[in-house]
């Protein structure tokens, strides 16, 4: 049996009562369980409750062997840039929409209790790194645990821009943009796009055109060891942008390149024994329903 964890990292963006609540509850719980818990800084002064031992986000993973997010994807998705260099273990408890992250529901927080005894699944899951090159320099870097987007400025125009996959020249493209998604981002973003769903476990990275202005443009699935390149055009009437899970947005200059790799340290996720990915997708996107 895997040894308990220690010591037990809360984050939660408090958007709404229901996180709130929820984090009381869970709070209360590992309480009852004797845990030993930092909360995160901004976490703990929104609960107002000055008996919690609030440390700051980055001391959180050094202190902790377990990180609990409580909220949405979005919520596991800014929790985990933050731990991802420690690689330190994150169970998310869905307050948000879909959920695709964060798949213990609130009233089932007695799952909580057989993954401190050892009793869990342990996935792995890659990020990538865009990395922003203007004449020669850098001047821009993100991670993205779901995608790496290239989008027009305020006002939409058109993008100019070719692909390299490990320098070798793909396609050039007249486009509204570009999704480079992992597999955890295959469900976001690029499916929106109308890309592929690729399952966690693969070793992929999709790329998917966003409105491309040649209709036979499709997206592709390559192997996630490849570096993508994307090199702007001097053709482009206005500076593009680059987001990288929607946190960031780095403007670019004409004619810069990005680079896009896989970045080396993976994002740990905890789920109960009972977690079920084809049934996350039938709940969350409204397939058919299991046969009778």
């Amino acid at each position: 049996m895997t040894p308990p964890f220690k010591t037990i990292g809360i984050i939660g963006r408090v958007r709404n009562p229901g996180v709130k609540e929820t984090l009381k509850t869970l709070i209360e719980y590992l309480q009852q369980l004797k845990q030993d818990i930092r909360v995160e800084t901004e976490t703990a002064a929104t609960l107002q409750d000055p008996s919690l031992h609030a440390v700051s986000r980055e001391m959180l993973s050094k202190q902790c062997q377990l990180i609990i997010v409580v909220g949405g994807d979005g919520s596991l998705l800014n929790a985990a840039l933050a731990v991802v260099e420690s690689e330190v273990p994150v169970l998310g408890i869905n307050r948000g929409s879909l959920g695709f992250l964060t798949d213990i529901h609130p009233a089932e927080l007695s799952k909580i209790k057989d993954i401190l005894d050892g009793h869990y699944t342990l996935e792995k899951r890659f990020l990538l790194t865009a990395t922003i090159e203007s004449r020669g320099k850098q001047i821009g870097q993100g991670d993205a645990l779901n995608e790496v987007a290239l989008i027009p400025d305020a006002v939409p125009h058109m993008l100019e821009f070719e692909i390299y996959i490990d320098e070798q020249f793909l396609c050039s493209q007249h486009a509204d943009g570009l999704i480079v998604a992992t597999p955890t981002g295959s469900t976001a973003y690029a499916l929106s796009g109308g890309g592929p769903i690729l399952h966690p476990e693969l070793d992929a990275i999709v790329i998917v055109p966003m409105f491309p202005h040649t209709l036979s443009i499709r997206p592709i699935v390559i192997a996630g060891n490849h570096r993508i390149t994307i090199a702007l055009t001097s053709q482009n009437i206005t500076a593009p942008r680059l987001t990288c899970d929607g946190q960031a947005y780095l403007s670019l200059p004409q004619e810069s390149r990005i680079h896009i790799d896989k970045k080396p340290k993976q994002l740990h996720l905890i789920h109960p024994l009972d977690y079920d990915y084809y049934a996350a997708l039938r709940s969350k996107l409204h397939w058919g329903r299991l046969p009778c």
